[in-house]
């Protein structure tokens, strides 16, 4: 019988093993490839960073809002870190759970990736997870702030009055999301080991057909070592500027809640990788699926309907329309 882990022997369980050991073997070389690339991509628009900035509308803004805060760095730091990244999360997540609870608007609700699930949600499984998620970020994520603060203020940069180029922080963003796919995907994968499983990952998964608010509903652990840390991690390499990680802490949790919010919606990021994560458990660990690509942990979510789907929707058909689950065999 398979368990929850979706480990069904001590068999697997020890190639599991072999797997992770030389999954660490290829993360070496996806990191110092990465890192080459980088180096290149730095050097080649160099020059361009120097003189193009994010625009004198921008400029100015961030300069009158520096001078408003009288350059109170930590205020402007919980500004950045915190409140604008939690508005963006819970702004995103409002409208879901409106569609969520009441089954309307159609326009978003039709999208609905596992059919009769979540129709309407259980509110009391839903008042769980709100809970969580908000203790998550007021005990956890919030806290966690503090000591990045005082590494952000060693690199002399953070709060700088000029703000980065718009070039440059494209180059920050991709180093960003390079070093949260390899943080998030050895972390998470870990997270599945059966004795961490049990114990820690076990209460994320409770949701097998997840809503947007679940992205953050997490055991403190592992909500600090794979939630918080593969996110927070890229700004404190790079010693970015505070605007920089505002966006990118609000990029990455909006990012999240779309992967987790069960809806294929038009023009956004497709969440059918992370909901088929959930749904078979064994499957599909990374965010970008680079690295389950590698270590052949999506074979077989590459031989489902599921994979077919997984687009950025142009039209307004429904991709459960479109490409629909083949029929159930009668037993």
């Amino acid at each position: 019988m398979e368990t929850d882990s979706g480990y069904s022997s001590t068999a697997e369980l020890q190639k599991q093993g072999e797997k992770l050991s030389h999954a660490l073997r290829i993360s070496a070389y996806v990191f110092s490839t990465g890192l080459l690339i980088f180096t290149a991509l730095a050097n080649s628009v160099s020059w361009f960073t120097q003189s193009i900035t994010l625009g004198n509308f921008w400029q100015s803004t961030w300069l009158e809002f520096y001078e408003y805060m009288e350059g109170d760095e930590w205020s402007i730091f919980l500004i950045g870190a915190a409140l604008v990244p939690a508005l963006a999360f819970w702004g995103f997540n409002g409208i879901l759970l409106v569609a969520d609870i009441t089954g309307k608007p159609t326009f978003i609700t039709r999208y609905r990736i596992q059919l009769g699930k979540n129709d309407p949600v259980d509110k009391k499984k839903l008042w769980k997870a709100i809970y969580t998620a908000l203790g998550n970020q007021f005990f956890v994520s919030f806290p966690m702030l503090v000591p990045m603060f005082y590494v952000m203020q060693w690199w002399d940069n953070t709060f700088s009055k000029e703000l980065p180029t718009f070039q440059w922080f494209l180059v920050e963003l991709s180093i960003f999301t390079v070093v949260e796919e390899i943080l998030f995907y050895y972390t998470h994968r870990l997270g599945h080991h059966p004795v961490l499983y049990k114990h820690i990952h076990k209460k994320h998964h409770e949701w097998t057909a997840p809503i947007g608010v679940v992205s953050i509903y997490a055991h403190p652990i592992e909500h600090i070592v794979s939630n918080t840390l593969p996110v927070m991690t890229g700004p404190m390499l790079m010693g970015s500027h505070i605007v920089s990680v505002a966006a990118w802490f609000s990029i990455a949790l909006v990012t999240t809640s779309i992967s987790h919010c069960g809806y294929h919606l038009p023009l956004l990021p497709s969440p059918e990788f992370h909901d088929f994560h959930h749904l078979k458990f064994n499957q599909c660990y990374g965010v970008l699926g680079v690295l389950d690509f590698l270590h052949g942990t999506d074979r077989m979510f590459r031989q489902t309907k599921a994979f077919e789907r997984h687009k950025v929707l142009l039209g307004l058909t429904p991709l459960s329309e479109s490409i629909p689950e083949p029929p159930k065999k009668e037993e």
